[in-house]
């Protein structure tokens, strides 16, 4: 197994959710994983697509990545919505690709490479990012 790294998503002092790196796969891979939760009563405002993105910058700025995949179980509209807001590539479907409580669950494919990065970065970074002085 790769490397792992989990953000915590705060909102003031409440903790409200995660976004993490998994499973980071170094050699000719260069790539991860990418997941994500919010506590439902916090969703819908924004938190998930600025802690992806903030995910992405260091995933491929600091770790130098070259490919990030989110994979979402095809009724999960909700997490669909952050890829979609987000303009990730759809990679198609996975079919019985993880198991979940004891049943195997089809999902969708997104991913992000770090020249799709590199030409989208000004983008995500006026979206999300208050600049710095």
């Amino acid at each position: 197994m790769g490397t792992s790294y989990g953000f915590a998503i705060f909102e003031g002092n409440r903790f409200i959710g995660e976004c993490n790196v998994n499973n980071v796969q170094r050699g000719a891979m260069q790539g991860a994983y990418v997941g994500y939760w919010i506590d439902e009563s916090r969703a819908g405002n924004g938190f998930m697509g600025e802690s992806v993105a903030a995910v992405f910058r260091f995933a491929f700025e600091d770790l130098g990545l070259h490919r990030l995949q989110v994979s979402i179980i095809p009724r999960n509209t909700a997490s669909r919505g952050v890829v979609d807001k987000l303009g990730l590539r759809s990679e198609g479907i996975a079919e019985r690709y993880i198991e979940i409580n004891g049943s195997w669950e089809d999902h969708i494919r997104y991913a992000i490479t770090a020249e799709e990065w590199t030409e989208r970065r000004d983008e995500f970074l006026s979206r999300y990012f208050v600049p710095e002085p």
